[in-house]
């Protein structure tokens, strides 16, 4: 088997397994079954399902997040590298686990716990991410016809889940609920990363090599 068989082979595998996890989310948000047909129950019923409807939200854009990013990273590499495999194994673990940490953290709105549990899930999946871009993009990986300064904007989109997760999990202990709001940063964080990164390649390409 060629190594674009074996690329496209790991990218559909990858994203069934995204796909999956994202669909699996909505599982958890249990509908409530109700032996009336008053109105005001059935909204206080969909209230108290608030949580879960902004846990599902959560990590939907979340890992839809994660799948953008690594579709952005497999469509400039050349071909496959076997080294690619673990790494992108280790992430898509933590992925298909999501749902279950999401679940938790829904099911337990408030509870520091919890909210630490998430978000270290988070930051284990942005960590595995900056691994597995590192990896893929050293030399001789990338197609040829990618500007450097693509490259290095993906390199730096790829430090966002990581940060935004750190903050979230060092603020869960004092600030439990509140903290996943730093997550919303995450589309700011990636657009501010990629330009820096865009800047700091073209800086260096317009700097004269010294002899």
């Amino acid at each position: 088997m060629n190594h674009g068989a074996q690329l496209e082979r790991l990218k559909a595998f990858s994203d069934a397994v995204f796909a999956i996890a994202i669909t699996l989310l909505v599982i958890e948000v249990h509908v409530p079954r109700l032996d009336t047909l008053d109105d005001a129950a059935y909204l206080a019923a969909l209230a108290h399902l608030a949580p879960s409807f902004m846990g599902f939200v959560l990590s939907f854009l979340t890992i839809g997040a994660l799948w953008m990013a690594h579709h952005r990273l497999f469509g400039v590499l050349e071909g496959f590298e076997p080294k690619l495999m673990w790494p992108n194994m280790l992430l898509l673990m933590v992925i298909a686990f999501m749902p279950f940490a999401t679940a938790l953290m829904s099911s337990n709105p408030l509870a520091r716990v919890p909210e630490v549990f998430y978000s270290a899930t988070l930051l284990a999946a942005g960590l595995l991410q900056l691994l597995l871009f590192q990896v893929a993009l050293k030399p001789g990986r990338v197609r040829a016809d990618v500007p450097p300064e693509e490259v290095n904007a993906l390199r730096w989109r790829s430090l966002t889940l990581p940060t935004a997760a750190s903050i979230a999990l060092l603020t869960a202990w004092r600030m439990p609920g509140n903290n996943n709001f730093f997550l919303l940063l995450i589309p700011l964080l990636a657009r501010a990363y990629a330009a820096l990164g865009r800047r700091r390649a073209l800086r260096q390409l317009a700097t004269p090599a010294t002899p």
